[in-house]
C-alpha cells in the first residue's frame, strides 16, 4: 500500500515534469504508477490518503449470524464430531438432514476460534528437527541409500545399493542386486566396514526412512559392527542429499544403460 505521502510526492513530481514539457503518460510511466491513478490521485486534494481501510463495505446476505455460528461450533465439538474435520463433519450432518455451513465456512469458523490447529482424540502433530553430523575426516560420517536403474528392456530395473563418505565422497561401497531387503543392505554395510578397516572407530550412517534401511535385522547388524544409524525426517529428501545427488549423476549418464546388455545380465556388483 503507498502511503499518503509517497502519493503527494509523486503527483507534485509529474505536475513539474509536465510544466517543464514532459508528457504526463510518460512521467507516470516512470514512476511505475498509470495516468488514471494520477489524475485520481489529483482530484483527491489533500485528502490523498487510501480509502480501503475506511471504506465501509455492505455485510453478505448469507453471512452466518452469531447464533448460527455458535450453533456450527456447538455442532463440531459434539462427542461424535470432536475427532473429526468438516470434510467428513459436513457429509455426515446431510446423511441425517441437517446442513449448518459449507466446508470452507466450517474451516474458517473453526480457524477463528483457534480449534483448527489440533482437535479432539487424534495425535498432536509434532515437529521433527533435522539429524545433524559435522565430519572432519574420512569415515566419520556415511550417507548410503537404495535407487532403482533402469535395465536392458523396458520394465526391467535394477537395485543400486551404494555407501558414500560425506567427507571426501568416496563411495566405499556398492552392489546391485535385482531385488531390494535388509540383508543384501547388512551384507554391504559389513564389507565396506572391513575394507575401510573400521573398528573401534565412531561411525555414523545416515538413510532415509526405507523399510531395509529400519529392518530390526539391519539395526542389529549396525550394532554389532558399532556403527551408529541417523534417519531422515519423514518426507523429506532433502536430508539425504549427497546419495540422491550422486543417484541423479548415475542415472543421466549418456552411456547408460548399454542396449548390449542382455535380458537377464547383470552390468556387475563391487
Amino acid at each position: 500500500m503507498i502511503s499518503a505521502q509517497d502519493r503527494k510526492t509523486a503527483v507534485e513530481l509529474i505536475n513539474e515534469a509536465n510544466a517543464n514539457g514532459a508528457r504526463v503518460s510518460k512521467a507516470c510511466n516512470i514512476l511505475n504508477i498509470s495516468r488514471r491513478t494520477y489524475e485520481r490521485w489529483s482530484k483527491s486534494g489533500d485528502n490523498i490518503a487510501d480509502g480501503k481501510p475506511r471504506a465501509r463495505r455492505p455485510v453478505p446476505k448469507n453471512k452466518l449470524t452469531e447464533e448460527e455460528r455458535q450453533e456450527v461450533l456447538n455442532t463440531v465439538n459434539q462427542k461424535e464430531y470432536s475427532s473429526l474435520p468438516p470434510s467428513q463433519i459436513v457429509p455426515d450432518l446431510a446423511d441425517k438432514g441437517v446442513y449448518l455451513a459449507s466446508e470452507s465456512t466450517m474451516y474458517r469458523i473453526l480457524r477463528e476460534s483457534e480449534q483448527q490447529h489440533h482437535r479432539g482424540r487424534s495425535k498432536r502433530l509434532s515437529s521433527h528437527p533435522p539429524e545433524t553430523h559435522i565430519t572432519k575426516a574420512p569415515n566419520q560420517v556415511w550417507s548410503w541409500d537404495i535407487s532403482w536403474l533402469p535395465g536392458p528392456a523396458q520394465g526391467i530395473y535394477y537395485r543400486l545399493y551404494l555407501i558414500l563418505d560425506i567427507f571426501s565422497r568416496y563411495i566405499v561401497g556398492w552392489e546391485i542386486w535385482e531385488k531390494e531387503t535388509a540383508e543384501y543392505a547388512s551384507e554391504l554395510v559389513k564389507k565396506a566396514v572391513i575394507s575401510e578397516k573400521i573398528k573401534g572407530q565412531p561411525l555414523v550412517l545416515h538413510s532415509d526412512n526405507g523399510s531395509p534401511m529400519k529392518a530390526s535385522s539391519f539395526l542389529v547388524q549396525l550394532e554389532k559392527l558399532g556403527v551408529s544409524s541417523s534417519f531422515s525426517r519423514p518426507r523429506v529428501s532433502n536430508d539425504n542429499p549427497y546419495s540422491e545427488s550422486l543417484f541423479r549423476t548415475c542415472k543421466y549418464r549418456p552411456d547408460y544403460p548399454s542396449k548390449d546388455l542382455g535380458p537377464y545380465e547383470m552390468p556387475g556388483s563391487g
